[in-house]
């Protein structure tokens, strides 16, 4: 487990104590407070399905078409495996972390995923050239440019 998950995972954690613990005598504001963070074990969760699910479709179809385009494209090849990365991530995330939570309402979730799925991949897009330009680099620098012709994407595998 990296990092970045042991920290959600600590947060939501903290968050249940917190929000569990009995509140001072004179808080007007412990209904609004357990609303808010008694959802943080939502959205840690979702937070980690969302960018496993995303990360894998992201990096499966780069591979995938950098093998079907014999390598070449690499910009269209970044902007589409974002566009299924995201797409992914954002339709998970959003309804997972979101949907009948007591923090929004749910017809606001849907305009969620599609605004945070069109910003992300403008986004990608505004630092495409910047991207591109440093991936070249590192090919050329490592004298490195691997296929994945023959990997396992089962990401189940032991």
């Amino acid at each position: 487990m990296g990092l970045a998950s042991r920290a959600l995972l600590f947060a939501a954690l903290m968050a249940a104590i917190v929000v569990a613990l009995p509140p001072a005598p004179s808080w007007p504001n412990q209904t609004v407070y357990e609303i808010a963070f008694g959802n943080t074990w939502r959205i840690a969760g979702a937070s980690m399905i969302a960018y496993f699910c995303g990360a894998f479709v992201n990096s499966y179809v780069l591979a995938k078409m950098k093998v079907a385009s014999a390598g070449r494209n690499m910009s269209a090849r970044f902007v589409a495996s974002t566009v299924a990365g995201e797409a992914i991530d954002s339709a998970l995330f959003y309804p997972l972390a979101f949907y009948n939570s007591g923090i929004m309402p749910n017809e606001l979730v849907a305009t969620l995923v599609i605004s945070q799925f069109v910003t992300k991949t403008l986004v990608e897009i505004a630092f495409l050239p910047v991207t591109t330009r440093i991936v070249t680099a590192l090919k050329r620098a490592e004298n490195e440019d691997a296929f994945d012709r023959d990997t396992d994407f089962n990401p189940f595998r032991v």
